[in-house]
């Protein structure tokens, strides 16, 4: 008996891709399925949340994540991707830098997941197991899923971070993962590793990437649509003082 996308709680948004909201921070975490391959985008704010994600997609693909895209590094999208043994890994160049043991970003990346409420338990268990990003994305990136299935790594930023990956899915009905550069459920949030004067260009780039009949998946908060991504290009526009 196949297991439907639904059965899990996943949001099916086109033939062999969809996603899940998951708890606590309302991260997005994406799936893409290719024969006998599959693409997670983002993998969950510690190592637990990553082991649900991968059990999850085994059970809807019937085989394991062979690939995952880290959106950009932040511990509510990366802390579980130690969880995914054996993928390829992909970021934006820089995110191996921030991920690299002696640095500081590991311990920014463990502080700021303690002070936003996850156990320091969990916190530096997940920091200490970072894996490496192996394929940094300084251009596009298409990855061949099997099947038909391919699926677009585009480094759009800087913006949301110093390191924003978009993922485009293409098909009869478009699909791109946003990450943190769109969010539904609040106001787009601009940490200290925030590049304000460059996000609404990457909004630009994103918007060329899918068109206007794509769906955009934000990193928090429901699917939008292209007028949506790009009434907060205008916003973050007028509260940054940016101009085209």
């Amino acid at each position: 008996m196949s297991v439907m996308w639904e059965d899990l709680e996943w949001e099916r948004l086109a033939p062999g891709v969809g996603r899940r909201r998951l708890p606590g921070w309302d991260c997005t975490a994406g799936l893409v399925v290719g024969a006998g391959a599959a693409l997670m985008v983002d993998a969950g704010s510690s190592l637990a949340e990553g082991a649900r994600l991968r059990t999850w997609a085994r059970e809807l693909t019937g085989h394991r994540v062979t690939h995952l895209a880290l959106t950009h590094p932040h511990f509510d999208h990366v802390f579980g991707a130690a969880a995914f043994a054996g993928v390829e890994v992909y970021g934006a160049v820089g995110t191996d830098a921030v991920f690299a043991r002696g640095g500081h970003g590991r311990g920014a990346l463990r502080a700021d997941a303690v002070a936003e409420g996850l156990d320091a338990g969990q916190a530096e268990e997940a920091a200490d197991a970072l894996v490496a990003v192996r394929h940094e994305v300084c251009g596009e990136w298409t990855l061949d899923l099997g099947g038909g299935r391919q699926a677009l790594l585009a480094n759009v930023g800087p913006g949301h971070t110093g390191h924003d990956l978009a993922v485009l899915v293409p098909g009869e009905v478009e699909v791109v993962f946003c990450g943190d550069l769109v969010e539904e459920s609040g106001e787009p949030q601009a940490g200290p590793d925030a590049v304000p004067s460059h996000w609404p260009a990457a909004l630009d780039r994103l918007l060329d990437l899918g068109g206007e009949d794509a769906l955009y998946v934000p990193g928090h908060g429901a699917v939008v649509d292209a007028a949506f991504v790009r009434a907060q290009r205008d916003a973050l526009a007028a509260r940054f003082g940016v101009s085209r």
